[in-house]
């Protein structure tokens, strides 16, 4: 099946469109200013078309076409990465463009596909927490999920960080691998949590300082702003309102997410329109040092991209073009 690297078609038929524009400007400068001199100029109609071919097989190779599936042996350590996503009603909130919800769907997509070899796992909380997804290679089933991330999954109700993090800490016991030895977990294991920061629930210090033992590094993203947003009411068209009929603001707290980050060795890195924490965030999940014992070679499937093939061909017509020339003005008239 044919697939591609970057499906932009917008913009390579805007592209090839506007190239047809500038030959067409082209031909007619030609044609006047030949006119003028009382030359024809129907010998260069056939470099029209060859010019218009090699914009597409251009446009074509940097679409990226992919034509099956190869497989790619990939070094991996062994790392299990928790992926734990607050989907409570102040993600939709719209201080982060286009909500704080939408915004983290993209970066976890960026997040899942810089660890193709690794396993990854996805937890949704709000008011409590749920595994969405157990720890998998399967990167298509994880993007699934990851696409149905929504603030309706759990029922309303105050968010909790704790639910989460406790929930983190059962599966990094024997269900997930082998037996630990000496309370550490036999793979590698990193959590991020990405959340507003808003925490109505029990103290975080038992659970943190529990996680810190298992040698268990937990990143925090917070997604939002200080001035924050108002948070929309189910269905999204009017705001909601507390009890005094004052619109709900939310605004992100980045006190619990930080308190996260430093009592578990991982760190915090902000996510809105303004600062873009992520690449930060994969070269410090990059840097983890791998269980030794985990380390193994994956093959992994890779979409086999043929671009190389309308690229040569467009070189090679360039090539043409430039060595056939024409000659419209001859010395003799």
């Amino acid at each position: 099946m044919l697939t591609w690297a970057y499906p932009d078609f917008a913009s390579a038929a805007l592209g090839l469109g506007l190239l047809g524009l500038l030959l067409a400007l082209q031909w007619q400068r030609t044609a006047r200013l030949g006119r003028r001199l009382g030359q024809g100029v129907g010998r260069l109609g056939w470099k029209l078309p060859l010019r218009i071919v090699i914009g597409a097989l251009l446009l074509l190779a940097w679409l990226g076409p992919a034509l099956g599936v190869r497989q790619q042996a990939v070094r991996t350590s062994g790392l299990d990465l928790w992926l734990l996503v607050d989907v409570s009603h102040s993600m939709d909130a719209a201080d982060v463009a286009p909500t704080r919800l939408l915004r983290t769907q993209a970066a976890l997509t960026e997040l899942a596909t810089a660890f193709p070899a690794d396993r990854l796992g996805l937890i949704v909380f709000g008011p409590e927490a749920t595994v969405q997804c157990p720890l998998t290679y399967d990167q298509p089933a994880l993007q699934l999920f990851l696409n149905t991330l929504s603030t309706r999954l759990l029922p309303p109700g105050p968010t909790t960080l704790r639910a989460p993090l406790d929930l983190l800490l059962s599966r990094l016991g024997p269900a997930e691998g082998a037996p630990a030895t000496g309370g550490a977990p036999p793979r590698a294991t990193a959590a991020v949590i990405i959340s507003d920061g808003e925490d109505f629930g029990e103290n975080l210090e038992p659970v943190l300082r529990t996680l810190a033992r298992t040698g268990a590094r937990v990143y925090a993203v917070g997604v939002g702003t200080a001035a924050g947003a108002p948070v929309p009411a189910p269905g999204g068209k009017v705001a909601l309102r507390d009890a005094q009929g004052r619109p709900v603001t939310s605004r992100l707290r980045e006190a619990p997410l930080l308190q996260v980050a430093a009592q578990t060795g991982g760190q915090y890195v902000p996510l809105n329109d303004r600062e873009n924490g992520l690449p930060t965030l994969l070269t410090s999940l990059r840097t983890i040092p791998p269980a030794s014992s985990a380390q193994t070679n994956r093959l992994v499937a890779v979409a086999n991209n043929r671009y190389r093939y309308p690229l040569g061909l467009a070189l090679a017509l360039l090539l043409l073009d430039s060595l056939l020339t024409v000659r419209v003005l001859r010395p003799d008239q």
